[in-house]
């Protein structure tokens, strides 16, 4: 089996020649990692599957100062508070769906199809329809509507989806072959909102976001997400990814509950990432290999790739997966 073999396998829930190498997104050490570019980095680091090139429009907001197309207020390149506050804003701040055209480079989307065919092409990015409403509000403000006008919360859900499933629709024309929908709903001490509300609030929009798309959905979160693991199975998505170590997903244990209903992606200890102990680095992914199993585990950090890591710590985690020499 290619690369891209081998993940499909995982998809239709086959046993893979050997577990697929997927990390989802690298985001920085490109220069200590020696590698070409944000997007070449998935194939010269031996994954399994390469991310969809993505581009926030130079004239937005967003990662700068000012309030976004979204209604998201940034200070210094840091989200700081949502500034939809009424049904004029949430117009305000909603944009056509045509809008979506810009997130993309047809070229460079090409040009990756025609490099790497053998590599799963998937399509990542943390516009969820949960964490769009709670960044558009703010979350505390969020919370408060929760009392005093639901109605509203969930006009902001809808239009959020929409948006969701506009963008994930227009990869998926462009060739991605999986989605991974980022809607972080979690923290250490377990998810933000409690099943109850999750199954008013969020599942129904989860829920849509499934059915409309074409290809299969990974959600990813991070936290404690052993509560809002039935949601997922719920929701029809075909796998989580995250299982955030240091908030105590365990991954043998849920491998065991959800193996058979889920793909798990993930739970290799970022943590570690900052250290020089390259020993740690290579237990803790002969742990994950071992608990995630043959079938129905894909490995991965259990977040991202990041500025500030340790290189030689990275460089150990890839090579320990089998995707760069020694």
């Amino acid at each position: 089996m290619n690369s891209r073999e081998l993940v499909h396998a995982v998809l239709a829930g086959k046993t893979p020649d050997r577990v697929p190498r997927f990390e989802v997104w690298i985001d920085g050490m490109f220069d200590e990692l020696g590698v070409t570019d944000p997007y070449r980095a998935y194939a010269e680091l031996g994954q399994d599957g390469i991310l969809m090139p993505y581009q926030t429009p130079t004239d937005s907001n967003a990662w700068k100062d000012g309030v976004d197309e979204f209604g998201r207020v940034w200070k210094k390149g840091m989200y700081f508070y949502g500034a939809v506050q009424t049904a004029d804003d949430l117009k305000q701040y909603t944009p056509s769906l045509s809008y979506a055209d810009r997130f993309f480079d047809v070229k460079r989307v090409a040009d990756i199809r025609t490099n790497y065919p053998h590599l799963c092409l998937f399509f990542g990015t943390h516009i969820g329809p949960f964490m769009g409403t709670y960044m558009a509000m703010g979350m505390e403000n969020m919370f408060r509507m929760f009392k005093k006008d639901m109605s509203f919360v969930h006009a902001v859900m809808e239009a959020r989806t929409d948006w969701c499933i506009e963008i994930y629709k227009r990869a998926a024309e462009l060739g991605a072959e999986l989605i991974v929908m980022g809607d972080d709903a979690a923290h250490r001490g377990g998810s933000m909102i409690s099943p109850t509300m999750w199954r008013e609030l969020v599942l129904p929009y989860h829920q849509r976001v499934v059915r409309e798309l074409s290809v299969p959905v990974i959600w990813h979160s991070d936290g404690k997400m052993d509560k809002l693991l039935p949601f997922a199975v719920e929701a029809g998505f075909a796998g989580v990814h995250g299982l955030e170590t240091l908030s105590g997903n365990k991954l043998d244990e849920v491998k065991a509950q959800y193996g058979d209903k889920l793909i798990l992606i993930g739970n290799v200890d970022i943590n570690l990432f900052f250290e020089p102990n390259l020993e740690l680095i290579r237990a803790d992914v002969k742990r994950s290999y071992e608990q995630g199993g043959k079938s129905g585990y894909m490995i991965s950090s259990c977040n991202s790739i990041y500025p500030g890591m340790n290189p030689e710590a990275l460089r150990e985690y890839f090579r320990c997966q089998g995707g760069i020499d020694d």
